[in-house]
């Protein structure tokens, strides 16, 4: 399931963020859309520093920086945090969960919370860096970028399949809260489920969907959305409140009351 282009989801603070930075997003062609969800954009231009913050996706990204270089960002199982400084701008390859793996081979989870050279992984790297940095608009990047991975595609892969396939439901079924429901929906024992996950995710199933969970809870936080939090809990599969406020302090830093006031102050600033 492929989040809308202007999708808030996994940006923590997204008013706040957007008065820093800005987002666009550009998706993939079809070849390339096996195992690229889309391509994103961020630009910014400041005269103080800033951090901004996202809850991340259990997907490995590709990124070119300008300045900084081409990176392989791992599946990051921690609240990510970037400090913009100047003028500088980032284009992005967000894969589907499951497909950086599937075109490279590699396992996944050897590389979670690692941010590695470009080159560490594909030899050519640098010249296709030097190929994007030339490149004179974001829509000629991504052709540069899909030349790449034609010379770089896998051949059909069920198990990745049924992976992106799984991980889609976790993604859009919220009332999806237990891996024993997944098993049971699709037939896959829980060892099989776990060894795609680690080869292919790069994380195990439960915290994926864990992170969904969260994903949905911190942006209805945003949206002003919410009325109980008991109520929000329940309907993200949460045993009660109190686990959730744990989970979501832990994962962001904030408590959810927190997080909804400070939502709630940066939607009078933006729009007043």
């Amino acid at each position: 399931m492929t989040q809308p282009a202007d999708s808030e989801k996994g940006i923590l603070h997204p008013r706040e963020q957007a008065r820093h930075r800005s987002l666009n997003r550009l998706a993939p062609g079809p070849e390339a859309g096996r195992f690229v969800e889309w391509y994103w954009i961020v630009e910014w231009d400041l005269d103080e520093p800033y951090t901004a913050e996202v809850l991340p996706f259990p997907a490995v990204n590709v990124t070119f920086e300008q300045p900084g270089g081409a990176f392989v960002n791992g599946v990051c199982t921690r609240k990510f945090e970037r400090e913009l400084r100047g003028r500088g701008r980032a284009f992005g390859v967000k894969f589907w969960a499951g497909g950086f793996g599937a075109i490279t081979g590699l396992d996944v989870g050897s590389f979670r919370d690692e941010v590695l050279p470009l080159t560490a992984v594909f030899p050519d790297g640098d010249r296709l860096a030097d190929l994007m940095f030339e490149a004179e608009s974001d829509v000629r990047r991504r052709a540069v970028f899909e030349a790449f991975l034609r010379d770089h595609l896998a051949p059909p892969d069920p198990s990745y399949e049924l992976v992106r396939e799984i991980v889609s439901t976790m993604a859009a079924d919220r009332s999806v809260a237990r891996v024993d429901e997944i098993t049971e929906r699709f037939g896959v024992p829980i060892r099989t489920l776990q060894r795609l996950f680690r080869r292919y995710v790069g994380v195990g199933p439960k915290w994926v969907l864990r992170r969904y969970r969260l994903h949905d809870g911190a942006e209805l936080l945003a949206q002003g959305e919410v009325a109980e939090l008991a109520e929000l809990s329940a309907s993200l599969g949460y045993f009660d409140q109190a686990h959730f406020s744990k989970e979501f302090k832990q994962q962001i830093g904030l408590t959810p009351a927190e997080y909804a006031a400070r939502a709630a102050a940066e939607r009078q600033i933006t729009y007043r």
